[in-house]
């Protein structure tokens, strides 16, 4: 008795042994977890710090590459290629309203009429190397070009005059139509055309020469 009294107090304290032991595990995994998920949320807001670093550097990269990418289209958008890999500004066209238009009698070559053209206080403007449009009467009889070829673009500003010649009648005939004014303008779509005062003109098949820099390089040849 004595013995198995022994052996069964042996497998009590066995068994009560191992479930303190699995008690301490079980206590030690809560403690664990307890301790994971305690320690999780501390991560959490460090993460969510960097984010936001990322995301301002993302947008600043993105803002320098539109900004770089707009002044290469700006620079490569202005001035006219040259053919040499350069390019040159362009200044401003003349408008018929950016001019101070003047005329004159002249008695070289028959007679004609001296166009003169200067820009206003203030504007630097650029007449196109094209005649200047010269139309008579209400039925808008235009004056072709007295000269082979066209002439060259002039930059107007400050006291800088340009010329044009303009011989109302070319013909030998006694026809025509008398008229006291011309209408000039820059070019036909000039929405501001001017007229001046010349006195009394027979017109019939005129010419006009181009601008020039010069006035006796102006004078309109038959």
């Amino acid at each position: 008795m004595s013995g198995n009294r022994r052996k069964a107090f042996l497998v009590s304290a066995a068994l009560v042994g191992g479930m303190l032991l699995m008690t301490a595990c079980q206590d030690g995994d809560t403690a664990t977890d307890t301790g994971a998920a305690q320690g999780s949320p501390s991560a959490t807001p460090a993460a969510d710090a960097a984010s936001p670093s990322s995301s301002g550097s993302g947008e600043g990269a993105d803002k320098g590459s539109d900004t770089a990418g707009k002044g290469t289209e700006d620079g490569a958008g202005s001035g006219v290629d040259t053919g040499n890999g350069k390019r040159e500004p362009v200044g401003q066209s003349c408008g018929s309203n950016d001019i101070s238009w003047s005329s004159r009698s002249e008695t070289q070559a028959g007679g004609y009429i001296l166009v003169m053209a200067k820009a206003k206080p203030g504007i630097t403007c650029v007449l196109p190397a094209a005649l200047p449009v010269v139309a008579f009467g209400s039925d808008g009889t235009e004056a072709g070009p007295a000269e082979q070829s066209v002439g060259q673009q002039i930059t107007l500003s400050g006291g800088t005059t340009a010329y044009a010649g303009v011989n109302p009648k070319t013909t030998n005939s006694d026809g025509g139509k008398e008229l006291d004014s011309i209408i000039v303008s820059v070019a036909n779509d000039d929405p501001d055309p001017v007229s001046l005062r010349v006195g009394t003109i027979t017109v019939e098949d005129p010419i006009v020469t181009n601008w020039h820099t010069v006035p006796t390089d102006a004078v309109p040849f038959n």
